[in-house]
């Protein structure tokens, strides 16, 4: 999980205030809802990777992580963007294990968390197909039910496009390879292209099939970028994280 930005586009330069993860919503923060959906759903342990305010988020979970769920890894080069957030994850995306990547700054109904861990496809993206226009929203494009693009502004001839609300499940090989992805634009000191872009590399690369999604457009969920979405989080999407949403709606799964 990427927790290590400033939230420059959230805070401007009021560097004063709080890492994104630990924006409360009802008596909880983003952080404690995320430890509390992963492990409720099996998930074995949560590694932060963390920057900015760094201790202030280590600080919180040393009052709640009684089972040592939680683990860090710093990130010193923090203010250079998340690539080299992900880049600073390496050793553990090569670590042989199933993962997923998530975003730290979502707020969303546990059921979308849900039915990511339990797609039948191994490498996993999740798609919403209420997009909004313009160049912020991450992309998932769809042809014959399978993803074939992904990015931001991306064109083309799909079947229908969908946001990415930036959680993503990989198999150990895929995890690897994005790992190397990263490396490489990193070794080309291209450290300001976003992950999103290592992350399409290695879709593209992969033989049709390698990636399914699953579609989440039933669940609420927000990502907090901008000061609008803090808002539309406390007043839209907070009151109905108690709705009853089961896993039904799975579309997209591939082999």
């Amino acid at each position: 999980m990427l927790a290590a930005g400033v939230g420059r586009r959230l805070y401007g330069d009021d560097y004063e205030q709080p890492p994104k993860a630990l924006m409360r919503f009802g008596d909880k923060s983003l952080l404690e809802r995320h430890a509390e959906n992963l492990k409720a759903f099996g998930v074995d342990e949560l590694v932060l990777v963390v920057g900015h305010r760094g201790n202030e988020i280590l600080d919180e979970v040393a009052t709640y992580d009684e089972l040592d769920f939680i683990s860090s890894i710093y990130n010193p080069q923090y203010r250079g963007g998340p690539l080299i957030s992900l880049w600073t994850a390496r050793e553990l995306l090569r670590s042989g294990d199933d993962i997923l990547f998530m975003d730290a700054d979502v707020l969303y109904h546990p059921h979308m968390l849900e039915r990511l861990i339990c797609s039948d496809s191994g490498n996993c993206f999740l798609y919403d197909d209420d997009i909004e226009d313009g160049e912020d929203p991450v992309r998932v494009c769809i042809r014959d039910d399978k993803p074939v693009d992904f990015g931001k502004m991306i064109e083309g001839d799909f079947d229908s496009v969908g946001e990415w609300p930036g959680f993503m499940k990989m198999t150990p090989d895929i995890a690897a390879k994005l790992a190397d992805a990263c490396q490489a634009y990193i070794d080309r000191a291209e450290m300001h292209v976003t992950y999103e872009v290592a992350m399409r590399d290695v879709l593209l690369s992969e033989p049709a099939g390698t990636f399914g999604f699953e579609d989440i457009s039933d669940i609420p969920w927000i990502e907090i970028d901008f000061p609008a979405d803090l808002i539309r989080a406390e007043r839209h999407i907070l009151p109905r994280l108690s709705e009853n949403i089961g896993l039904g709606k799975k579309t997209g799964n591939s082999a």
